[in-house]
């Protein structure tokens, strides 16, 4: 058998080489019926795949982000343990294997992009994402390759039956579909605060805390009632971009585009999606308003005096052991704060403690759901086995034995049920050498109908709140628009360097004279460098793609 892990390890003359060459969590029973149900194409589609020849053994490269396991380390020993199990399933069925393709956290994207752009057949799946992996790029350069409607229904039914027709058509590009969206995994990345609720209730928020002005009066009770804490927030000055997008969010209907810069600037809202605007400029009272209340809690002293300089803090860190009173992160992040895990010492310390979790836009209503191409599977097109990797895919995100195994690991030795049908680790689990998870970076295809909880989480509250998030959400709308940037790039560049210097400023209110002052500084300036062209050129192609 070939050597299952294969580290993508890039060299100069490869660089080289391409430049001579030219080489360029929401359900999915939502929204409109299962694409591939109920019609004649699916069923021939299943007579198709009866007949499908996998007499010849084949091996299918999976390509994702990560680190591989050192070779020849009981980490690699658990992955290669797993990947035999899962090999000889997908040989019965399909006559087929699956090796690993790391391409390593440093310079991921670069090395990424480079080792698709090879099309030499080394990788057949891979994982890849509109928002952080150049998704769209890659299929507008012809790395991915076209995934026609009767190739899904014929190599991939079960995932073609399960994505709703309206799913596949944000997986398109020019009309034709490059991606399998992870699009049946509830994952929340929406962020906000993240807090102490039997301190909110001693505070008199009985309800906990659902407002900026409720989490104005936690923040400053705690200043004064709980001496003991390192600070109320160990903020080390980087949350300055998330805390002004989350005043935004709480108060308008705001809907930012993703991916232009590093702060949330443009976008449309919610009753008007596709007409691009621009919340620091026009919101000029709603901002003088967030900055006279992040002036009011710097000088109450809710965070360090150096916040901006602040490197030496690990405030979640604290938050675990009752250092601090505040974590401004997502929600995932909040599923295991408010979870009873062995380093929150706080749920040992004090029976009574509780973390609330205060959402960005719970105000206003204003949630959008993460892409459901923030993880998608992709075919290289110079995969020489397209066909068949199709087929192993399949079996990965619906078969409940191949799901099991490479998102888990072998029952009995990464994982095993309780009496209560939840997941937990057996007593001889070792979490350095044996968390299959961490090591298949399976973030494409996860299935909530196969997906097994885990037992250490607290369940009552994360699914109390992910109800909630359903109630209210929108689907994120932009997942098909692929900005071309060139002609507005040192344009964007300055508006984030401006945005950025008086955000932090703003943000954490350390700036001159007065709110009306600093906030009419920031305009002038993001004026000056050029915000109004670039919404323009935005909304130019806005209305090509969408109108």
């Amino acid at each position: 058998m070939k050597k299952k892990l294969l580290a993508a390890l890039l060299s100069v003359s490869m660089v080289i080489g391409l430049a001579a060459c030219g080489s360029s969590g929401s359900g999915a029973g939502t929204g409109s019926a299962p694409a591939g149900s109920g019609d004649e194409s699916g069923t021939s589609a299943n007579e198709a795949a009866a007949e499908i020849d996998t007499s010849e053994h084949v091996v299918i490269k999976y390509m994702t982000t990560g680190d591989p396991p050192e070779a020849g380390t009981e980490k690699e020993a658990s992955l290669n343990a797993m990947l035999d199990e899962l090999n000889k399933i997908l040989t019965e069925k399909v006559n087929a294997e699956i090796e690993i393709v790391y391409i390593p956290w440093t310079d991921y994207l670069a090395n990424y992009n480079l080792t698709l752009a090879r099309l030499d057949g080394s990788v057949d799946l891979v994982g890849t994402a509109s928002d952080w992996l150049d998704a769209w790029p890659n299929a507008k350069n012809g790395a991915f390759l076209e995934l026609s409607e009767d190739m899904l229904k014929t190599y991939a039914p079960k995932t073609w039956e399960s994505v709703p027709a309206d799913h596949w058509e944000l997986c398109k590009y020019n009309g034709e579909i490059y991606l399998m969206p992870e699009d049946n995994f509830a994952q929340w990345t929406n962020h906000g605060w993240i807090y102490r609720l039997d301190w909110a209730k001693e505070a008199g928020l009985e309800n906990g805390v659902h407002s900026w002005e409720d989490m104005s009066k936690y923040v400053l009770w705690v200043k004064e009632n709980k001496k003991d804490l390192k600070y109320v927030w160990d903020s080390d000055g980087t949350e300055y971009a998330q805390m002004a997008n989350g005043w935004i969010a709480s108060h308008t209907d705001f809907v930012s585009i993703d991916g232009i810069c590093s702060g949330a600037i443009w976008g449309g809202t919610k009753s008007d999606l596709y007409t691009v605007t621009t919340p620091v400029m026009t919101e000029t009272d709603s901002l003088v308003e967030y900055a006279k209340l992040m002036k009011e809690w710097s000088q109450a002293g809710i965070w360090p005096t150096d916040v901006l300089n602040n490197t030496s803090g690990s405030n979640r860190d604290e938050f675990r052991v009752g250092q601090v009173g505040v974590e401004q992160h997502h929600t995932q992040t909040w599923t295991d704060l408010c979870s009873a895990l062995p380093q929150n010492t706080i749920y040992k310390d004090d029976p009574k403690a509780e973390t609330g979790f205060f959402y960005f836009g719970e105000e206003t209503k204003n949630v959008v759901a993460l892409s459901i191409t923030h993880g998608a599977m992709a075919i290289s097109a110079g995969s020489e086995n397209p066909e068949r990797a199709l087929m192993v895919y399949d079996l990965i995100r619906n078969d409940k034995d191949c799901y099991m195994l490479f998102n888990y690991g072998i029952e009995g030795v990464s994982w095993e049920l309780d009496e209560n049908g939840l997941r937990k680790t057996p007593d001889s689990y070792n979490p350095d050498t044996q968390n299959i998870n961490g090591m298949t970076n399976y973030w494409w295809g996860r299935n909530d109908n196969l997906e097994v909880k885990d037992a250490t989480r607290n369940w009552d509250a994360i699914d109390k709140l992910y109800a909630e998030y359903d109630k209210i959400k929108i689907d994120y709308p932009y997942g098909q628009f692929v900005p071309e940037v060139d002609s507005i790039q040192a344009k964007i560049d300055n508006c984030n360097e401006q945005y950025t210097n008086y955000m932090k400023q703003i943000s954490y209110g350390i700036y001159n004279g007065s709110a009306e002052d600093i906030v009419a500084e920031m305009q002038a300036a993001l004026k000056s460098a050029g915000i109004d062209d670039v919404t323009a050129e935005l909304q130019k192609q806005f209305d090509e793609l969408y109108k």
